[in-house]
C-alpha cells in the first residue's frame, strides 16, 4: 500500500470515529421548514458512505430522498435565511441551521430538537465538506466508482453479477461490446465468485477505461514504455506543455506531487498512473494557475476595471410574478458580484421596500438587504462593492433608507473622499477595499458637499433607470410614469460619493462637462446604438469615467444580452440577471474567474489610455496590432454525463468550440459526433481560429448531445479568457448549465498558440 493509499485510508477511519459522525449515522428527527405554514418532520441519517444524507417522512411509507454532502457549498447556523427568520419567534437560532446547495438549488431549512443535534449536524456537514476538498483526484475518482456502485446495487449485499454490472455501465453512459465487458469482468473477480465486490468493482471500472489517449502521449517521451526518466519528463514539459524557465524544478515538483509509486519518487522517475494525475490536477488544466489567483495590478483607477454585476438582484426568478428575496444578494455578493442593485418603494409603517415596481413580485424590507449586504459584502472579495439605487420612494422614506445605511452599515458605507481632499480622479478597488459605495443621483457636485455648499434638494428624476419608460415607448403608452417629480433627501445624496447617477446626453457633451465621478446607465439597445454609430467614442468615454448597462426592460422571463458587446466598448459595470444560465453568465463566469475571483479584471491597456483609440469594429487599425492563430485538436471525452433519463439512451456527444470577443473575432466551430458513448468517446479533430484581438476574447468549450431531428441537448461546457490557456496537452474539466463542477466529466484537449507573421489588414465587405 502507497504512503497516499494509507493516508486515504486512515482519513476515512478517522472520520467514521468522529463523535458528530457517528450521531449522524444514527440519524435525527428534524423539522424541515419551507415557510412559516410549512413544517414538516423528517428523519435524516447519514449513509456510510459518509456522502449521502437520506431522508424520509415519517408518513410516506417507502418513499424518501437523498442529496450528496458534495452539492452542499455551506451550513449557515441560526436564522440565516428568510424562511428560518421568519420562524424566529417559534424556534431559537441554536436548533436552527440552513443547508446551502451549489448553483441555483434552493436551500434546505432545518430545525433540530435540540441546540446539541443542531451542532451534531453543522460540525460534522462541515467535516465532511473539508473532507471532500481534501481529496487528491484519484480518491474523487475511486468515490465516484463508488457511489454509482452503491447505486446500482439493488439488493445491497455489496455484491454485482456480470448483468447488474452491464445495466450499471448503461446508467454511467457507456455502451461497450459485451465480450471485451465479460473478458475485463472476469480478469477482476479475483475471488472467483461470479460477482464483483466493492475492490474488484473499481479495479474492473480501472480496466475499462484505460485512457489509451494519454498512453500514446507518454509512450512517445518514455524511453522503456514503463516510466518517465526525469530527462524524459523535461522534454516532455519543454517540447508540449512549452514550459522555458526552471524546467527542472517543475519536473521535480510534479514527481512529488502527484506519483504514488514511493520506488519511482526515489528514482525521480514518473510511471503512467503519475502522468495520468499530473494531467488530470489543476496543473494539467487549460486554465492557467497562476491567473485564478490574483495577479493583476489593484491600484488603477476604478473605470479601468470590468466589474462583476447584478441586476435586479433581489429577484430569484422572472420580472413579473417572480419572488424577492435577500437570497438573492447572499448568491450574487458568494459568486464574488461587486455591484448589486436595489430597487425601492415606499413601504407600509414607514419602512421602505424592495421589489420590482409596478409588478406581482413579492416584497422585501430594504433594512434587510442592507443587513445582508453588511455581513456578506467581503466574504468572497475584499474589493469594494457598488450598490446601485433605483430610488422611487419619497423624501421622508429616504432618510430612513439613508439611516438604515449609515447606521447599519457603518465604517463599510463610504461617505466621504477617502483622504478628505478634493479628488482629482477616481480611486482604485485597492484603495477602497472593505468599502462599499453607493450609486445613484446627488445634489450638486462633489467638490459642492465638501466646500459645504449645498443645492436645494434635485428636482426630477431621483431614480436612474427608463425601464418602465422602455415599456411605454415601445408599447406607446402615456408616458406619465417617466415624468413624475420627485425631490431628493439630502441625507441619502450625501451618501453618494464616487458613483453620481447622471443623465446621457453626447460623448461629447460628456468630454466636455462630465466629472470623473459621474456614471451613466444605459439600456442594452442604447449601448448597442452608442457601439454602432461610436464604438471608438464609447471605449475612449470608459477610460474616464464608469457606464452601467442593464437588460430591456422588454426581459421579463430575466433573460440576458450578450455581456461580451459591452465589453469590447469598455464599459464595466455590465449587469446580468444572474438567478439565469445560459450562455451569457457563462461569458460572465469565464471572464471573472481569473484575477482571484476577485468580481474585478482589469481592462486592456489600449482601453485605458485616453491617447489611444481603439475600435472595436477596426482592431487591425490598433498600434502594435498582432493576430494570433489558436489552434485546439480534441482529442477525446471522459465520463460525459447522461442528459436523457430514457432507460438505455447514450449520448452522441460533439463538442464545439466558440470564440467571444472584438466583432472579428466571432467564431464557432464543431467536431463530428461520436455514436452512442458519453464515457471515452475519441475524436482527434482539430478546430483552428484567428484571434486579433487576444486581450478581449474568451474561449467557451460546449459539449452537447446530437440529434438530428431536434435541438441539440446541452451536456456541459467551461468557458475562460483567452490570456489564460495553457498551451500543451489540457485537460478541460467541465461544467453543468449552472456553472458547477460535474465532475469526473472533461475533455482531453492539445493547445497551440501561434503569431501570424504577416499582418492582414481586413477590408470591410459589407
Amino acid at each position: 500500500m502507497t504512503e497516499r493509499q494509507m493516508a486515504s485510508t486512515q482519513r476515512s477511519l478517522r472520520i467514521q470515529a468522529d463523535d458528530d459522525l457517528k450521531s449522524m449515522f444514527v440519524g435525527n428527527v428534524m423539522r424541515k421548514i419551507k415557510s412559516r405554514t410549512w413544517k414538516k418532520q423528517r428523519y435524516f441519517r447519514l449513509q456510510e458512505d459518509c456522502m449521502t444524507i437520506w431522508y424520509k417522512s415519517k408518513k410516506a411509507g417507502n418513499a424518501h430522498s437523498t442529496f450528496s454532502v458534495g452539492d452542499v457549498e455551506a451550513v449557515r447556523e441560526g436564522h440565516q435565511s428568510e424562511v428560518l427568520l421568519s420562524i424566529a419567534d417559534e424556534f431559537p437560532p441554536d436548533r436552527c441551521f440552513t443547508l446551502v446547495f451549489r448553483g441555483r438549488r434552493g436551500n434546505l431549512d432545518l430545525v433540530a430538537e435540540s441546540a446539541g443535534e443542531a451542532q451534531s449536524w453543522i460540525k460534522g456537514i462541515r467535516k465532511l465538506i473539508d473532507n471532500l476538498e481534501n481529496m487528491g483526484q484519484r480518491e474523487k475518482l475511486d468515490q465516484w466508482i463508488c457511489d454509482w456502485f452503491k447505486k446500482a446495487d439493488k439488493n445491497r449485499d455489496g455484491r454485482m453479477n456480470f448483468k447488474e454490472v452491464r445495466d450499471l455501465l448503461k446508467m454511467m453512459n457507456v455502451d461497450m461490446n459485451e465480450h471485451h465487458a465479460l473478458r475485463l469482468f472476469t480478469m477482476a473477480d479475483k475471488s472467483q465468485s461470479g460477482t464483483l465486490e466493492d475492490d474488484e468493482f473499481v479495479q474492473f471500472y480501472k480496466m475499462l477505461t484505460q485512457r489509451e489517449d494519454i498512453l500514446r502521449v507518454f509512450q512517445e517521451y518514455s524511453g522503456d514504455g514503463q516510466k518517465l526518466t526525469l530527462q524524459d519528463l523535461k522534454d516532455f514539459l519543454r517540447v508540449e506543455q512549452l514550459h522555458e524557465d526552471g524546467v527542472q524544478q517543475y519536473a521535480l515538483k510534479l514527481i512529488e506531487r502527484y506519483e504514488p509509486s514511493d520506488t519511482a519518487r526515489m528514482l525521480q522517475a514518473m510511471t503512467f498512473d503519475g502522468f495520468l494525475m499530473y494531467l488530470s490536477s489543476p496543473e494539467g488544466s487549460i486554465f492557467n494557475p497562476t491567473m485564478v489567483e490574483l495577479y493583476q495590478d489593484m491600484t488603477q483607477p476604478l473605470c479601468h476595471y470590468f466589474i462583476s454585476s447584478s441586476h435586479n438582484t433581489y429577484l430569484l426568478e422572472d420580472q413579473i410574478r417572480g419572488h424577492s428575496s435577500v437570497e438573492g444578494y447572499i448568491r450574487a455578493l458568494k459568486r464574488g458580484c461587486r455591484c448589486v442593485e436595489v430597487d425601492c418603494w415606499d413601504g407600509p409603517n414607514g419602512e421602505p421596500i424592495v421589489y420590482h415596481g409596478h409588478t406581482f413580485t413579492s416584497k422585501i424590507f430594504f433594512k434587510d438587504v442592507v443587513t445582508v449586504l453588511g455581513n456578506y459584502a467581503f466574504k468572497a472579495s475584499q474589493y469594494p462593492v457598488i450598490l446601485s439605487i433605483e430610488n422611487h420612494c419619497s423624501v421622508e422614506q429616504q432618510k430612513v433608507m439613508a439611516q438604515h445605511l449609515t447606521q447599519i452599515l457603518g465604517d463599510k458605507l463610504l461617505k466621504s473622499p477617502l483622504d478628505g481632499k478634493i479628488p482629482i480622479g477616481l480611486p482604485s478597488p485597492e484603495d477602497l477595499k472593505g468599502k462599499i459605495l453607493l450609486k445613484g443621483k446627488k445634489i450638486g457636485g462633489l467638490e459642492d458637499s465638501m466646500n459645504g455648499v449645498v443645492d436645494d434638494p434635485l428636482m426630477g428624476e431621483v431614480s436612474d433607470e427608463e425601464e418602465t419608460a422602455e415599456i411605454d415607448d415601445d408599447h406607446h403608452r402615456n408616458d406619465s410614469i417617466r415624468h413624475r417629480v420627485k425631490r431628493l433627501s439630502k441625507e441619502l445624496s450625501d451618501c453618494v460619493v464616487y458613483c453620481k447617477s447622471v443623465h446621457f446626453s453626447s460623448f461629447k457633451h460628456s468630454r466636455i462637462h462630465s466629472k470623473f465621478y459621474e456614471i451613466s446607465s444605459f439600456t442594452e439597445s442604447k449601448a448597442r446604438k452608442h457601439i454602432r454609430e461610436a464604438g471608438a467614442e464609447f471605449v475612449l468615454h470608459n477610460a474616464r469615467q464608469l457606464s452601467r448597462v442593464y437588460p430591456s426592460g422588454l426581459r421579463t422571463d430575466s433573460s440576458n444580452f450578450n455581456p461580451q458587446d459591452m465589453w469590447n466598448a469598455g464599459c464595466q459595470i455590465v449587469a446580468l440577471n444572474c438567478q439565469t444560465a445560459g450562455v451569457e453568465m457563462d461569458l460572465n463566469d469565464g471572464l471573472f474567474s481569473q484575477n482571484g475571483h476577485c468580481g474585478y479584471v482589469l481592462k486592456p491597456a489600449f482601453m485605458r489610455n485616453i491617447d489611444e483609440r481603439f475600435d472595436p469594429e477596426n482592431p487591425q487599425n490598433q498600434d502594435g496590432y498582432k493576430a494570433l492563430r489558436l489552434s485546439i485538436q480534441v482529442i477525446s471525452g471522459q465520463q460525459l454525463p447522461k442528459v436523457n433519463i430514457k432507460e438505455g439512451s447514450i449520448i452522441d456527444p460533439l463538442v464545439r468550440v466558440e470564440i467571444h470577443g472584438a466583432p472579428l473575432d466571432q467564431a464557432k466551430q464543431e467536431t463530428r459526433y461520436i455514436d452512442n458513448n458519453g464515457f471515452n468517446p475519441v475524436w482527434y479533430d482539430t478546430l483552428q481560429f484567428t484571434i486579433h484581438v487576444p486581450e478581449l476574447a474568451l474561449v467557451r468549450f460546449v459539449v452537447e448531445d446530437y440529434d438530428k431531428t431536434s435541438k441539440n441537448d446541452f451536456v456541459g461546457q467551461f468557458t475562460l479568457p483567452f490570456t489564460c490557456i495553457q498551451p500543451g496537452y489540457r485537460h478541460i474539466h467541465l461544467l453543468s448549465k449552472d456553472g458547477t463542477s460535474i465532475a469526473p466529466s472533461s475533455l482531453f484537449v492539445k493547445v497551440r498558440i501561434t503569431k501570424i507573421i504577416e499582418i492582414i489588414k481586413h477590408t470591410n465587405t459589407e
